[in-house]
């Protein structure tokens, strides 16, 4: 080596260390059609009957994972040093009797309004608040349309804010930009005056609340700064607030009207129905560089699918004799893209710069609950998460051709184009979001990634007739296609994991995704 060689290197020493190609090509062999089939014919085997959440069969697969997990040499990423990490499954029910709205006034005086009589809780979705919730009360303005301002002059951080509904059927109406903007600017609530006649109130009150699912981190602290959301009468309001609604309801208001006397808390009590709890499989393979290893390139994908159909399990219709969702492509076909990668990547020699993540989630088909609650409980900081590689359906339909779902949204996109034209034997085409009006965007787990900051790309086929079926069966699967998306995930992740920066969004997509979940 050269004298001006190494003082090169001393300077300006290399941020990463280049894989071999006899390294890199030997973990590219290791993804193989046969190999998909057999791991998608384990994970869709009838036996694993339809991997409800939760459900002792999802327990089978969670384990097998994590075995395979550890077979490749995989660190454990789950929580108390196991590959697993656990949420709780709450089913909960208001409690009528001890939910309560309590309106005090200055000076002294208070009314007491009670759940299933003269309150109704709004149920826009778990969590409820877990501890009371107070405020001062800011009646919204009337006269606001859908260019001028839905708060003009209003304070609304730390008070419930109060609008005037119209109209019947299920739900009332009301101007629900100004609720979206008021919650946003920091309200703790919304008080809901509904002009509903005895008879229609009785019968909105009079069916009870359903039993809720609230997942672990909405029990406890963590729910302590959801709003609340309740409704009362015009009647009611009168007497409570000393305001007259009817009159006011007639009357346009440019701007929102404080009620500074008035003091509103909520008390809202649930009992827990039925717990559970059901896993998520996490494996990390540690970078090789000593900064980066500290950043992380996420694989995911759903291990979960629908179950066996049943009276009380209406997603999935049988056929004949066949009454067990197999969820061979959705999303068996993921979850083994993402095992096959963890076995490739395992055996790259140095290992990449950044740490990578392999992982199964659970609870997909009932809302994202997995992958929700990883990102609101992450095994590794959030922030130093680079991006999240997401595969949901990748083994049907098109044999060139495959959707790459927010590429367009940071500078992913453009590594991954630049990958696919590196590597024609591969013979695929990343295209965009071809589906815009079925918002597959928010429908798998790469959202949440997203929601929180990480830049994602979400890898997907498109839906087809076996869609949520039990005919969604391995036979149907084009393992060979797969193979090939296999390897053209593994080529990106190796970029990003090696590259000396982190993807960057596109900040007109950031602020959309982003701040605009926050």
């Amino acid at each position: 080596m050269s004298r001006i060689a190494l003082v090169w290197l001393l300077v300006f020493p290399a941020i990463v260390t280049s894989q071999t190609p006899v390294s890199i090509r030997r973990a590219v062999n290791s993804i193989t059609a046969q190999d998909i089939r057999r791991r998608i014919g384990i994970l869709a085997d009838d036996s694993t009957r339809g991997r409800d959440t939760p459900s002792p069969e999802l327990e089978k697969v969670a384990n097998w994972i994590a075995a395979e997990f550890r077979r490749f040499g995989l660190k454990p990423g789950g929580t108390d040093g196991t590959y697993f990490q656990r949420y709780a499954i709450l089913r909960k029910q208001i409690d009528t009797t001890q939910t309560l709205l309590t309106v005090s006034r200055a000076g002294g005086g208070a009314v007491t309004l009670h759940a299933g009589r003269d309150l109704n809780v709004l149920q826009v979705g778990p969590p409820q608040p877990s501890r009371d919730v107070t405020g001062r009360v800011v009646l919204l303005a009337s006269g606001t349309d859908a260019r001028s301002d839905p708060l003009p002059g209003a304070d609304v951080r730390g008070a419930w804010v109060a609008t005037l509904a119209k109209g019947r059927g299920p739900g009332p109406r009301f101007n629900v930009r100004a609720v979206q903007a008021a919650i946003q600017a920091g309200a703790v609530g919304l008080i809901v005056i509904s002009d509903r006649s005895d008879a229609e109130w009785d019968a909105w009150v009079a069916g009870g609340y359903p039993v809720m699912v609230a997942l672990g981190e909405e029990s406890g602290d963590d729910a302590t700064s959801v709003p609340g959301f309740v409704a009362i009468r015009d009647q009611t309001a009168a007497r409570a607030f000393g305001i007259d609604p009817v009159a006011l309801r007639g009357v346009e208001r440019r701007s929102p009207l404080r009620l500074d006397r008035i003091t509103v808390t909520f008390h809202v009590q649930e009992h827990v129905v039925s717990a559970t709890s059901a896993p998520n499989v996490i494996g990390i393979l540690e970078g090789s560089d000593p900064k980066l290893r500290n950043e992380y390139v996420f694989f995911t994908a759903h291990m979960d699918h629908l179950g066996v159909a049943s009276p009380q399990n209406g997603a999935c219709h049988a056929r004949g004799a066949d009454s067990i969702c197999n969820g061979a492509d959705d999303d068996a076909s993921g979850t083994a893209a993402v095992i096959e990668n963890a076995e490739a990547f395992a055996q790259l020699d140095p290992r990449p710069a950044r740490s990578l993540v392999f992982m199964t989630v659970s609870g997909e088909e009932k809302g994202l609950w997995g992958s929700q609650y990883f990102t609101a409980h992450p095994t590794v900081p959030i922030r130093a998460v680079v991006a999240d590689l997401n595969t949901d359906m990748v083994g049907r339909n098109w044999k060139d051709t495959i959707a790459v779902i927010g590429k367009e949204q940071s500078d992913l996109g453009t590594t991954l184009d630049r990958t696919a034209a590196e590597h024609p034997e591969l013979q695929l085409t990343p295209i965009g979001d071809i589906w815009p009006d079925e918002h597959f965007y928010s429908r798998s787990d790469h959202y949440n990634f997203a929601r929180r900051g990480v830049p994602i790309l979400f890898f997907f086929n498109g839906t087809h007739g076996d869609y949520h079926q039990v005919s969604d069966e391995v036979s149907r699967i084009d393992a060979e296609k797969e193979s090939r998306i296999v390897r053209l995930v593994f080529y990106l992740g190796l970029k990003i994991a090696t590259a000396p920066e982190r993807p960057r969004w596109d900040p007109a997509s950031y602020k959309r995704v982003v701040e605009g979940a926050n």
